[in-house]
């Protein structure tokens, strides 16, 4: 094995340190000097002309906790208690609210409406019904089909969806959801 001197060692640790530090810089410098928009911008431009991609819209947080919240106050009108959730096109969880009182298992039940009325684009006392002809459907991981979730909806196409659970029925649950829709204008 080959020695190396100790200037040599300090010397190359010296140039590592100041290479080190000069990316460092270089990236923080770019990052401070280039504004965000800028490139946002040319972005959005060339995905307009590229027909291999598609622009899709999302409910803000604003709006998924104002539908929840909605929900909430429907529900506590006809004192009822329950869970609410709002999930994304995605079926991502946005919001969730689980109303004084309510019952442990509709937590999940509500996500789980939320998310099943979404991927179909529909509420999900209708696609209850679907199960006399299709009884696999309700096989499909994370979905529950019975009453209480409604889709939003944005120019015909699912943006989120609005589960409910806990009422004494699905009917309860679905018109409480559809008050959170109805919320969004």
């Amino acid at each position: 094995m080959k020695k190396i001197s100790m200037r040599a060692r300090v010397l190359t640790g010296g140039a590592t340190l100041v290479a080190l530090g000069a990316g460092a810089f270089g990236a923080v410098s770019a990052n401070a000097a280039t504004p965000a928009a800028a490139p946002a911008a040319a972005v959005a431009k060339a995905d307009v002309k590229n027909k291999n991609t598609t622009q899709s819209t999302h409910l803000t947080i604003e709006a998924a906790t104002k539908a929840a919240q909605a929900t909430l106050k429907a529900a506590e009108k006809e004192n009822q208690r329950v869970s609410v959730a709002v999930v994304d096109r995605n079926g991502n969880t946005l919001v969730t609210l689980r109303g004084d009182g309510a019952g442990p298992q509709s937590y999940e039940s509500a996500v789980k409406k939320a998310y099943t009325a979404v991927s179909w684009n529909a509420p999900t006392s209708e696609l209850a019904k679907r199960l006399t002809n299709a009884p696999t459907l309700k096989d499909i991981p994370g979905t529950l089909f019975l009453a209480g979730g409604a889709p939003v909806t944005a120019k015909g196409a699912p943006i989120a969806g609005i589960g409910v659970a806990g009422a004494p029925s699905g009917d309860l649950d679905e018109k409480f959801a559809q008050a959170g829709v109805a919320s969004l204008g």
